[in-house]
């Protein structure tokens, strides 16, 4: 039994390929053409380009949401630690200073105790007050002066020192006050005149003046007095 195959017709053939060569190829859209197209109300319609856009857009956004709150704290603590660097800095750069300009600062030191030692030897002790009193009452008598006044008045205590005036009052001729100023400056131990008033004496001798005034005599404070002395600052402190 013989077999018959059939072959379709060439004019057939050609038909149907001139059908397919008639069917239009659509190219892929570019991506400045899928973003020119993309409707962005409705994400899941939109072409693979903006799709990634957008979803890299909101990563973006996501991450720098956390990085803000959770990184925010960690800025603060930095810019604290950034403004008590700069405290501490200032603080070594004045120490550093300090530390610098102690040796100087030592020697001054010892130096103004010294000038201290020298100045307290100008000064007498409480027991050579009187003595230097009969001073001050000396020079006057040496100098034709007559006291009408010589009255101490209330000691004071200073911080390392103290102070007793004396109210003075003395008549005679101006060249005699004059001279009894200068060897009150004169004596071994400090006394200073002050307030000083000079006015005309008795009518009758015209030549004669009165000067007031005030002599200040200085001592220097013994161990006792200076303990008490700091004892009370404290409690004045308190």
């Amino acid at each position: 039994m013989a077999l018959k195959l059939k072959f379709p017709s060439r004019r057939k053939a050609r038909g149907k390929r001139a059908k397919e060569d008639a069917i239009p190829v659509r190219s892929k859209p570019g991506i400045a053409e899928q973003f020119r197209d993309a409707d962005w109300r409705n994400p899941d319609t939109l072409a693979p380009a903006p799709k990634w856009f957008l979803f890299a857009l909101i990563a973006a956004g996501v991450f720098l949401f956390i990085g803000f709150f959770l990184v925010r704290d960690q800025m603060n603590e930095l810019e604290a630690r950034e403004r008590e660097e700069v405290k501490l800095k200032a603080e070594y750069v004045k120490k550093v200073t300090k530390v610098a300009n102690l040796e100087p600062l030592i020697e001054q030191r010892k130096q103004a105790e010294e000038y201290v030692v020298q100045l307290e030897k100008q000064l007498p002790g409480k027991s050579e007050m009187d003595a230097l009193l009969s001073d001050i009452n000396q020079a006057g008598v040496g100098r034709n002066l007559k006291f009408e006044l010589f009255k101490p008045g209330a000691e004071e205590i200073k911080d390392y020192y103290a102070v007793l005036p004396v109210s003075v009052r003395v008549s005679g001729a101006f060249s005699d006050i004059a001279a009894f100023a200068a060897d009150i400056a004169k004596l071994s131990r400090i006394v200073t005149l002050r307030d000083i008033k000079i006015a005309a004496g008795d009518k009758a001798n015209t030549y004669l003046l009165v000067m007031e005034g005030t002599a200040n005599t200085y001592r220097y404070l013994d161990a006792q007095e200076k303990a008490a002395l700091k004892k009370s600052k404290k409690k004045k402190k308190k």
